[in-house]
């Protein structure tokens, strides 16, 4: 007689629990890397997924066995509007022993932003010069150097939306002085990609991703389905059984919300920068979005997502022990019709 297996792959990981849609559908940043540029810098900036396209690139990577030849890329359009600070964040050490806010300064938006759509009751702070003046005089209790960014979507060709989307990034690289005055410096100007990010490096992209709604253990954790023939009245899309339902987390695999994370994907490699987007936007738009009449990103591979939704562009937290100097050389770029006639 056949012996069932005794054992069997855990289904799903405990690193994502729970399996809940997303709270927020511009995804905050948890964690900031450290680097150890001479010049402070924004570690972040907020993009728009546009679409996917394919491109042939001169393989630069060291070691692979394509090193040197034209190889086939998928890769992803994001599209990055300027994004204007309109707030200055300090952070220092709370009583707990972490990083709590210390202070703020709001300054007045450009009318172009219409920042009321988004925050009703917006204030700005008075007395700007002053505070400034205190912080740097007391330097030393700061911890944390950041910057409130409001995304100009006016210059988004996929969207119709007019209120801004608003996102907070850590300012990295140099001494907490220089990061100080970098950021004073920046409040009520225009940020752009290019002074963000290089082609050629990696970054991590997070995002929510593309919800599936209420699904079952099958499509939800790829649980085997059992045979319809034989002893199952009660349904073959299931488990056998769900356990002991009293004690500790439950590992066994249940129906449940399906997508619409908060997801990071990391090194993702950015390929070009571009500011004209009729250069890469196929015959007719991309399919669901359009086309891109703002600044752009060209990223290698997939990203999380569907087009048009937020994604936030960070420094690598973790990033690879190879760090390219440059970009790979574009050969091509398809920019044939995606939708179908």
């Amino acid at each position: 007689m056949a012996h069932r297996k005794t054992s069997a792959p855990k289904r799903g990981s405990l690193g994502v629990r729970p399996r809940k849609r997303a709270s927020e559908f511009i995804p905050t940043v948890r964690s900031w890397p450290s680097i150890d540029t001479s010049n402070p810098t924004p570690l972040g900036f907020l993009g728009y997924k546009v679409g996917m396209t394919h491109a042939i690139v001169i393989d630069d990577r060291p070691g692979s066995p394509t090193e040197g030849r034209e190889i086939f890329v998928p890769v992803t359009i994001v599209e990055t509007p300027s994004m204007i600070p309109i707030a200055l964040r300090l952070y220092g050490v709370n009583s707990r022993g972490g990083l709590g806010v210390i202070g703020d300064i709001w300054i007045e938006p450009p009318k172009e932003l219409e920042i009321w759509r988004r925050i009703l009751t917006y204030r700005p702070t008075r007395g700007i010069d002053d505070k400034i003046s205190n912080i740097k005089g007391n330097i030393e209790l700061v911890k944390r150097v950041g910057l409130v960014l409001a995304s100009n979507v006016k210059e988004v060709g996929g969207l119709s939306k007019k209120a801004p989307d608003i996102i907070e990034v850590c300012i990295g690289g140099g001494n907490m002085s220089e990061r100080l005055n970098y950021a004073v410096n920046l409040l009520g100007k225009h940020l752009m990609v290019d002074q963000v990010f290089q082609m050629g490096q990696f970054v991590d992209i997070i995002s929510i991703t593309k919800g599936k709604g209420f699904q079952g253990v099958v499509k939800r954790f790829g649980v085997k389905e059992l045979p319809k023939w034989h002893k199952h009245r009660k349904g073959s899309r299931r488990i056998g059984s769900r356990g002991p339902t009293i004690g500790a987390l439950s590992e066994v695999p249940q129906p449940g919300q399906m997508g619409f994370h908060r997801r990071t994907d990391y090194n993702k490699r950015v390929l070009m920068i571009g500011e004209n987007g009729y250069t890469i936007t196929p015959a007719g738009g991309f399919p669901h979005y359009g086309i891109v009449k703002s600044k752009w990103v060209m990223l290698w591979g997939s990203i999380p997502g569907t087009p048009k939704r937020p994604v936030v562009l960070r420094w690598p937290i973790r990033p690879p022990k190879w760090k390219p100097s440059t970009a790979p050389q574009v050969v091509y770029i398809n920019l044939e019709s995606k939708i179908a006639g």
